[in-house]
């Protein structure tokens, strides 16, 4: 079953953990230092916050699977579309070990469709040498990919 992820960076982690704590009438199942994570069933969400010198508001959206047979249909159906995917395998990052693959949509918002099976220590490594120039630093951070070229109207 698939579940809707949702990362937002925040800027004061521990009033932004009592306020969502508030909200969803939950505590988080996850935190640390720089990170929180919310596994709600109602809404079926992952929901995480971090406080890591982004910019403030959604960082990135995405969608969890439970199977790598899902990310490879996921992914799959992203490429088959003609869409450019960043793909990672075994990857850590959010404390948490992952396949991965991003995209961004027509707007430039970046999702993230992955898969967990294991828990890491720390946040998460910096991105492979030769992935350097096209992605940020640390995990969580695969690039903004161009948007498609649009036809003008006038």
């Amino acid at each position: 079953m698939k579940r809707l992820h949702l990362h937002v960076s925040v800027a004061d982690l521990d009033q932004s953990i009592v306020f969502y704590q508030t909200l969803f009438n939950a505590s988080p199942s996850v935190v640390k230092s720089d990170y929180a994570k919310w596994m709600l069933e109602d809404p079926r969400v992952n929901f995480a916050i971090s406080r890591r010198d982004q910019a403030v508001g959604v960082d990135h959206v995405g969608v969890q699977v439970d199977s790598t047979e899902e990310l490879a249909e996921l992914s799959g159906r992203l490429k088959a579309a003609g869409a450019v995917t960043f793909d990672q395998e075994a990857t850590t990052c959010c404390y948490h070990q992952s396949d991965k693959s991003w995209v961004s949509d027509p707007s430039g918002l970046r999702w993230e469709t992955f898969h967990t099976f294991g828990e890491a220590t720390t946040y998460g490594e910096d991105a492979p040498a030769e992935a350097a120039p096209a992605m940020a630093s640390a995990c969580c951070g695969a690039p903004a990919l161009a948007a498609p070229a649009t036809a003008s109207c006038c």
